[in-house]
């Protein structure tokens, strides 16, 4: 995707504390986790998305002179911290959970290690990115999961919230599982396939529906989808397109995708409808592509009823994701490093909301599957210094409900560290995948969920647990307070 600068692109109590912390000679090395509590749409998991576009965002992370003098303007930063901030530039490592990756909350989807001024800064932005771009990826693959197999465009750029909405959330999209999109400059940057046919606006520029179906197939043969909800779907859309379809058939062009589009009415009657229709004139291949409001719920009902539609164009609910608009992803300090001792101090913060409480400390993330199946059998934090062998046993357990315990059998399991290097000492040491190469690794990464888990309602929840060393840290941490 193209580099741009969004150094300002930040809260003001980031810069305020910044300049607190310069103040007061606070150059301290901490550990912010980026985090997120409840799966989105009530769900049982969410994908990890918008890596990318966060690595860019500190690749040029800098003050240019214009954004310099504009926070002079505002009267509340002093000449020698605005000197700082003019040869600034990020020096600390990330680590993160790579995208298209399944996760689930508490875990942390990405780590900051950095000079505290540092860390403080880029919070705003990362949360703004990976929050909305994991957000739409995780309802994408819901959409697609309830289409079974069919093909599911997004084409939401229009209802999305502002261009950046639209573009990163098209990609998010295609990660998702949506087959492209329709947005054109997120073919351009992204490199993943645009797809679209026409509106009723053609159609009724036209003497007829016919005229207007002849002149669409004119011109794109070999990608022709009819709209055929303009006036009457049945009585005149799709005889016309059938009419059309008879002729391209007639004229021997090879017609490699075709087909009809409904927008509006009873989707399930009138694809059904439609299908007869359709398979009576001898065109047993064509499409039957639905748009009009749909969600996962809309599309896992009408596969319930049998609906002929084979393509699903999926807008507005999918990028808004309409009924669940924030992920919720927080950044909290974890750790702050000893500058004798060279360790990290765990740190936790405290609520009585007793989710908010955080994990404390300098922290990574294994997953363990089934080794037979290649399932997720369970998900562990744990300290950064910890590793575990898949040749031995181990027992893990709720750290809530403590006696709710599995015990993984020495050879039945697999296990993998989640965490990856992104950035060290200021240098991107990590290359981004393409976007359709994210989206095959997704496409991968959601069969490791049993289908308890992917589930659109009441899904299974898939275990996320303590090592006893981070359990331990956190209990004497909570007891002295």
């Amino acid at each position: 995707m193209k580099d741009r600068s969004l150094t300002l692109l930040t809260d003001l109590y980031e810069l305020t504390m910044m300049q607190g912390y310069y103040k007061n000679g606070k150059d301290e090395t901490v550990v912010f986790d980026l985090f997120y509590r409840t799966n989105p749409c009530n769900g049982g998991y969410a994908i990890a998305c918008g890596l990318e576009q966060a690595i860019d965002y500190i690749k040029n992370l800098k003050f240019s002179y214009e954004e310099i003098d504009y926070l002079r303007g505002l009267g509340i930063f002093e000449d020698d911290f605005l000197s700082y901030l003019s040869s600034f530039h990020f020096s600390g490592d990330i680590y993160a959970i790579p995208e298209g990756t399944v996760v689930f909350p508490k875990e942390p989807l990405m780590k900051v290690v950095a000079p505290i001024m540092e860390a403080q800064l880029v919070e705003t932005a990362l949360l703004n990115i990976i929050n909305h771009q994991s957000l739409i990826a995780t309802k994408a693959s819901r959409v697609v999961y309830a289409a079974k197999g069919d093909g599911v465009m997004e084409f939401g750029l229009r209802r999305a919230q502002g261009p950046d909405a639209g573009i990163y959330g098209a990609r998010a999209a295609v990660i998702g599982g949506c087959i492209g999109t329709s947005c054109v400059l997120t073919g351009q940057l992204a490199n993943v396939p645009v797809k679209g046919t026409h509106a009723h606006s053609w159609i009724m520029s036209f003497e007829d529906e016919y005229t207007a179906f002849k002149k669409y197939s004119e011109l794109y043969p070999n990608a022709c989808i009819l709209l055929a909800d303009t006036y009457d779907t049945l009585k005149s859309g799709v005889p016309n397109a059938i009419r059309v379809f008879t002729e391209m058939r007639e004229a021997g062009l090879p017609m490699p995708f075709y087909g009809i589009r409904l927008d509006s009415g009873d989707l399930a009657y009138l694809s059904k409808k439609a299908r007869k229709m359709l398979d009576e004139a001898g065109f047993t291949d064509a499409v039957i592509s639905a748009s009009s409001d749909l969600d996962e719920y809309l599309v896992d009902s009408l596969k319930a009823q049998g609906a002929a539609i084979t393509s699903w164009g999926v807008g507005t609910n999918l990028i808004t994701s309409k009924d669940c608009p924030s992920f919720g992803g927080v950044y909290k300090l974890a750790a702050i490093k000893d500058n004798e001792t060279g360790e990290f101090i765990p740190k936790i913060k405290i609520s009585e909301n007793t989710a908010k409480i955080t994990n404390p400390g300098n922290k990574t993330v294994f997953r363990f599957y089934d080794k037979e199946n290649g399932k997720i059998i369970a998900d562990l934090i744990a300290m950064a210094d910890e590793k575990f062998s898949e040749d031995e046993d181990l027992l893990i357990f709720d750290p809530v409900d403590t006696w709710k315990k599995t015990l993984l059998k020495a050879g039945t399991y697999e296990v993998r560290e989640l965490l990856v290097p992104i950035f060290e000492k200021g240098v991107c040491v990590y290359n981004s995948p393409e976007t359709m190469e994210i989206k095959e690794i997704c496409k991968k990464e959601l069969d490791t969920l049993w289908d308890e888990t992917r589930r659109l309602v009441n899904p299974h929840r898939v275990h996320v647990d303590l090592s006893d060393k981070l359990y331990n840290i956190r209990k004497e941490l909570l007891d002295e307070r």
